[in-house]
């Protein structure tokens, strides 16, 4: 079943700004994915970057040993990123692709989403959740961040300020 999507033009956010300025942005890899790649003792493994962005975690996680696959529903996004990870000679493979109608068929040890989930309409949350569940191996890892208590309206609010 197709997902229909509405606002944000992530295309058009990702040609129009530098990433450096976008609130998700993080120069590395999060200290909170950070710990709990400590706590489940995964250093090494495939990853899926669920909607990568500017690509800083892919990178980060690549630059640690794992094997990353990076998406996002922005071309020029996965343009970006991959360029930085060229720069840095890591093997990470950037695919743009939408979890609502994803067209992957590989399975991980660990799917990695900062940024995708809360920003999906409540309506496709079922979907989401079935296709994480296919893309992950029997008894595997989804580390999901989303819908901070800090955050005073979602992202998509702060995007459409913008």
């Amino acid at each position: 079943m197709m997902t229909q999507r509405e606002f944000p033009n992530w295309e058009a956010l990702y040609q129009e700004q530098a990433v450096e300025t976008m609130p998700w942005f993080n120069p590395s890899l999060d200290p909170d994915v950070e710990e709990a790649l400590l706590n489940l003792e995964l250093s090494n493994g495939s990853v899926l970057d669920l909607g990568t962005g500017p690509g800083t975690q892919a990178i980060a996680l690549a630059e640690r040993g794992f094997q990353v696959m990076a998406t996002d529903l922005s071309e020029a996004a996965i343009r970006q990123a991959a360029a930085k990870a060229n720069q840095k000679g890591l093997e990470i493979s950037f695919r743009q692709d939408d979890i609502l109608n994803s067209r992957l068929e590989q399975s991980f040890d660990l799917i990695l989403d900062r940024g995708c989930f809360h920003v999906l309409p409540p309506q496709s949350y079922g979907t989401y959740v079935q296709t994480a569940a296919n893309l992950l191996k029997p008894k595997r890892y989804l580390l999901l961040k989303c819908f901070s208590q800090e955050e005073t309206s979602n992202t998509s609010d702060k995007i459409r300020q913008q």
